[in-house]
């Protein structure tokens, strides 16, 4: 695959931004706020940068602990779709009766 590492570091960031979704948001209004009564934009930048490396190391340690294979097991526990075919198919493979 080609662009398998780019799309895996995108993942992470991508992961780590969702989780820390609402607080983006009220740190988004809390700079532009700083902006404009004058504070350094440098710093801004700064906060930006580190918090978006921030959001790259959570998205890298939440798929390291595999806490993304959680999350996915708790949507299938609430999906009847996913019930009737563990239900089904529980001879055949064996490694996912519950």
């Amino acid at each position: 695959m080609r662009f398998y590492r780019a799309m895996l570091w995108k993942a992470y960031f991508d992961k780590g931004c969702g989780l820390l979704n609402y607080f983006t948001k009220v740190l988004m209004v809390v700079g532009v706020g700083a902006g404009f009564q004058g504070a350094n934009l440098n710093y801004i930048v700064a906060i930006a940068i580190g918090y978006s490396l921030f959001c790259l190391l959570l998205g890298r340690a939440w798929f390291y602990f595999k806490l993304v294979d959680a999350e996915v097991e708790v949507t299938n526990r609430v999906n009847p779709f996913v019930g009737e075919m563990r239900k089904t198919y529980k001879d055949v493979v064996p490694k996912y009766n519950n």
